[in-house]
């Protein structure tokens, strides 16, 4: 079943770009649809399992880290969700309320998007500087911790570790960019041996009675830059394994990259679906249906 909106009996508190939340007594429901969104606007077309792969391979890696910090999941089958509305069977997940920091926390370990731009202009990326003559798409001397603006509209805008500081205090800073640069490092040595390179990857973090919880999603390809380990060379091209088929798509129309968006051919469709559970099945090992029937 392909999910573009819910419309589920519980109250509803906010539609995102991809999740639709509700208040549960029992704490937030995440629902994360088939929408997709690409530069900030969302796509009139679902890209159906979609939101099934971002919840259950959030849920992967929230059981898998666990060792370097808690996590806002109570359970990905939510009993009170799913006698009301089984289909949304793996695609809801009943979570903590926490509140948000208010920045995004994004790790990077190879120069690639926006730090590559950065770099090219500066030789630095979010205050961070860099070695000179490093091509594009290199791997860097150690992964960075480059946050940006969490917008409620528009782009998120990257930031210095000073002004993440000054916006939630030191010691969340230090305490969100330490454990976002080993959420990343323990990802990228678990997945390089399957023959996949995270290249960077944002997390986001909610405080709950004073301590600091990983929340939203995890290691997807909604939020991350994964690369076709075979046939890297540390320069040049990289065969991506994520949304970026997409963006490289649109980006051949002629789109203003606002609102609204182009409608997608059935091939596109298809082959973004492929996609999404290929890199699903290649990071946990199991298909996608095996998974949401083992979810508890």
């Amino acid at each position: 079943m392909t999910v573009y909106e819910t419309n589920l009996p519980f109250p509803l508190i906010s539609r995102g770009k991809v999740r639709d939340i509700y208040d549960l007594p029992e704490g937030l429901l995440l629902v994360a649809t088939d929408r997709l969104s690409a530069f900030d606007v969302v796509f009139p077309d679902p890209i159906p399992r979609k939101g099934e792969v971002l919840t259950q391979l959030s849920g992967f890696w929230f059981e898998r880290t666990q060792h370097i910090i808690k996590n806002h999941i109570i359970s990905l089958a939510p009993r009170v969700v799913l006698d009301a509305c089984p289909d949304m069977r793996g695609r809801a997940a009943l979570c903590r309320c926490a509140r948000p920091l208010t920045v995004e926390c994004v790790v990077r370990g190879y120069l690639e998007g926006s730090a590559w731009t950065s770099y090219r202009e500066s030789q630095s990326v979010c205050g961070i500087r860099l070695p000179a003559g490093l091509p594009r798409r290199a791997r860097m001397p150690f992964p960075i911790f480059t946050p940006t603006t969490k917008a409620a509209s528009g782009h998120d805008e990257p930031v210095t570790f000073e002004d993440v500081a000054r916006e939630i205090g030191v010691e969340y800073a230090e305490f969100a960019r330490q454990k976002s640069i080993e959420l990343y490092s323990f990802a990228h040595d678990m997945l390089l041996p399957k023959g996949i390179i995270i290249s960077d990857t944002k997390f986001e973090f909610g405080e709950l009675d004073g301590e600091l919880l990983l929340i939203d999603e995890a290691l997807t390809p909604d939020s991350s830059r994964f690369w076709e380990a075979d046939g890297y060379t540390g320069f040049g091209s990289a065969r991506s394994l994520d949304k970026q088929y997409i963006r490289d798509y649109v980006e051949s129309l002629a789109w203003s990259k606002k609102p609204p968006a182009p409608r997608l051919p059935d091939e596109v469709i298809a082959n973004t679906t492929h996609r999404y559970t290929d890199i699903f099945e290649r990071i946990t090992g199991r298909t996608l249906d095996e998974m949401i029937g083992n979810a508890i």
